[in-house]
This record gives C-alpha cells, structure tokens and sequence, in this order.
C-alpha cells in the first residue's frame, strides 16, 4: 500500500536531508557557511519538507553549494 501524495505545506522529507548527511554535514554548517542571512530553522524546515519560497530555497542551495565544495541545483534538493 503506498501512501497519499502530500498535500498543503507539508511535502515530506526532501533529498537535501541525504546529501547533508553524505557530507556529514549538520543544520549549523549551513547557517555557518552561508554569507546571507539563513537560520537554523529554515534549514531543518527545508529537510524536513515545509514549502519554502524561492528565495528560501536558493540561499539554502548556496549554503550547501559552499559547506559541500559541490555544485547542486535546485532541483537536486528539493522535490517540489
């Protein structure tokens, strides 16, 4: 039996939270590496699978771009 489709705000965990991990990265490297202004909470949201704007998401994606030494795209974290 496979479950619903998420729906509303609630997305379900996304590919960012693997690859924080393949780093072995945590939330706080993300928020240390970022030049902008980012938080702790939007990081875990972003893992987590709240929706997030746009803009949200390319900070996120520029943090871990910098923490990582990877190049990602967007699409590559996040599922929606």
């Amino acid at each position: 039996m496979s479950l619903p489709p998420p729906t509303g705000r609630d997305l379900g965990e996304q590919p960012i939270s693997g690859l924080l991990a393949a780093h072995g990265l945590k939330t706080h490297d993300l928020v240390a590496a970022s030049t902008e202004q980012i938080t702790h909470k939007m990081v875990q949201r972003a893992c987590k699978g709240r929706w997030l704007t746009d803009n949200v998401r390319a900070k996120i994606l520029r943090a871990l771009n910098k923490a990582s030494g990877q190049e990602y795209k967007q699409d590559e974290l996040f599922n929606y």
